[in-house]
């Protein structure tokens, strides 16, 4: 044979060994004769849900980090106190009402103060003057010491209203005698905790019940939300606290109380019965999260040092 054609037909053998040795062509990627494949399908599925859950997971983390809570709705606490420094707020106060004024700050959580049948009456009575009102907004409040009464975009007052409907049986001397037990236990602790003469400090007003639900707001008394300093607010506030009337993640979502310090916030979740009190500056700069489900009941209770701008316990007509 030729050697040209010797050659040849080498070069054909190896080309031929080479295509033979070759990997035959991958099944598809995207189906077999019966469909998908569904082994690398679930696997990829599992990779998703496991990228997910590790996502939601750190999003709870940081939420959780961000947002300690002081007290937690399942916590039955007697009293929780966590001191602050105090603000300059005080400054004039502290000139005027040298032994009541605050200097000794903070905030605190009594769980067992308020009995379980005085919160019934309390959240009774807020039900039952609201009934006779209501914002079209989320927030409503009824003030007993004055009347105001939320209704509308507006305020009526309740004993004017119920005078002109010819209602005398919404509240009680019963109902009196325990706004008034509830808010002299409160201010006795408030007394203790902060070192203040309990004959010395004065309920004031505003003191309210109030009601929150997820409705858009329609006039600025609806906007609960923003951060604000009671002392700004209310210049004759020293010392606030709030009864809470109903329970966070069971009556309501959202709604929890936030504290914005310098470096974080923190919040305390309602309870059914759950006081928390704090000295009314700057130290404690608060807002409320919004609802964005059911109904949030709470009764806001506030002290003075000033004398002159105490209020008495409410008159109500009685049965």
């Amino acid at each position: 044979m030729p050697a040209e054609l010797r050659k040849k037909s080498r070069k054909e053998a190896k080309k031929k060994k080479n295509e033979d040795s070759r990997d035959p062509d991958p099944p598809s990627t995207e189906y077999t004769p019966t469909g998908f494949r569904w082994g690398a399908t679930l696997r990829h599925a599992l990779m998703r849900m496991v990228i997910i859950g590790a996502l939601i997971y750190i999003l709870q983390a940081v939420y959780s980090r961000d947002m300690p809570s002081l007290a937690r709705r399942e916590d039955d606490i007697e009293i929780r106190v966590f001191n602050r420094n105090c603000s300059d707020d005080y400054t004039e106060d502290r000139r005027k009402f040298k032994e009541c004024a605050p200097h000794h700050c903070g905030r605190g959580v009594m769980d067992q103060l308020v009995t379980k049948k005085e919160a019934e009456t309390l959240l009774r009575v807020a039900k039952a003057g609201l009934s006779y009102g209501g914002s079209t907004g989320g927030a409503s409040i009824l003030d007993l010491h004055t009347g105001a009464l939320s209704q509308g975009t507006a305020f009526v007052n309740i004993y004017k209203l119920l005078e002109d409907r010819g209602i005398t049986d919404v509240f009680s001397e019963e109902d009196i005698m325990v706004y008034k037990s509830v808010s002299t236990k409160i201010r006795m602790a408030i007394s203790v905790q902060f070192r203040v003469p309990n004959t010395k400090l004065y309920l004031t007003s505003p003191t309210f019940f109030s009601k929150m639900t997820n409705k858009p707001a329609q006039t600025v008394h609806d906007e609960y939300w923003h951060e604000h300093v009671d002392k700004e607010t209310y210049n004759t506030f020293d010392y606030t606290s709030l009864l809470y009337l109903s329970d966070y993640q069971e009556d309501f979502q959202g709604g929890r109380f936030v504290f914005v310090d310098s470096t974080d916030k923190k919040t305390i979740e309602p309870k059914f019965g759950r006081v928390s009190f704090f000295t009314s500056g700057s130290e404690n700069t608060h807002y409320v999260e919004k609802v964005t489900d059911g109904t949030r009941y709470a009764m806001t209770i506030s002290f003075t040092c000033d004398r002159s701008k105490a209020i008495q316990t409410p008159t109500m007509k009685t049965s």
